[in-house]
């Protein structure tokens, strides 16, 4: 089985007389057509005709899509919002970075207008997010962690030890013992990354 070469949706591949179609493909009038964009596979079994199949780039194709829980990275916040670079999609990681945004308003679900963006995330602290829109022309996602299990996940305290979450709303580093606000995820077992 060796890939040979790209091939995009509705591309002639080969006569139905060089080889029988896979998966990833269709015939018509006697040709094989390939179904996806992907890598053309062309495998062969003992005296039978080969099987050409499309295998779909699953890294190239995993986007953020709406409804998805993503890993990701606080750049910035201020007083409006927190930027963030998405890592992960579910467990997967993401070849290339996308950029996100959590606005205040999509921090929790209660009591939206007393939420504070520097009290829930810092620069540099690892969030679960769920994404709730494709965003803008900056091609940002919209990200919301106002679910229970959404939120951060892992913090590093100004002396740069991870911080242990005690309650919803504050972690607390383990050496010094002081307490900083955060909106603090309730993970579930599932989105823990090993």
């Amino acid at each position: 089985r060796q890939p040979l070469s790209s091939c995009v949706a509705g591309e002639r591949l080969c006569s139905t007389e060089e080889a029988t179609a896979g998966s990833g493909t269709y015939t018509r009038h006697g040709f094989i057509f390939s179904s996806l964009a992907g890598c053309l596979e062309r495998k062969s079994e003992d005296n039978e005709l080969p099987v050409v199949s499309v295998v779909r780039d699953s890294e190239s194709q995993l986007l953020p899509k709406v409804g998805a829980v993503v890993t990701c990275k606080v750049c910035s916040i201020n007083s409006r919002f927190a930027k963030v670079h998405i890592l992960y999609v579910g467990s997967t990681p993401l070849k290339s970075t996308f950029r996100g945004t959590i606005r205040k308003e999509d921090i929790r679900a209660t009591e939206k207008d007393k939420v504070e963006v520097y009290k829930s995330f810092r620069p540099s602290d690892i969030v679960l997010a769920k994404v709730i829109s494709l965003g803008d022309a900056q091609s940002n996602y919209l990200l919301s962690t106002a679910e229970n299990e959404l939120g951060v996940v892992v913090a590093r305290s100004e002396a740069g030890v991870q911080m242990v979450p005690i309650s919803w709303c504050e972690m607390q580093c383990p050496r010094t013992h002081t307490k900083e606000f955060r909106k603090v995820a309730r993970v579930q077992p599932q989105f823990l990354q090993t």
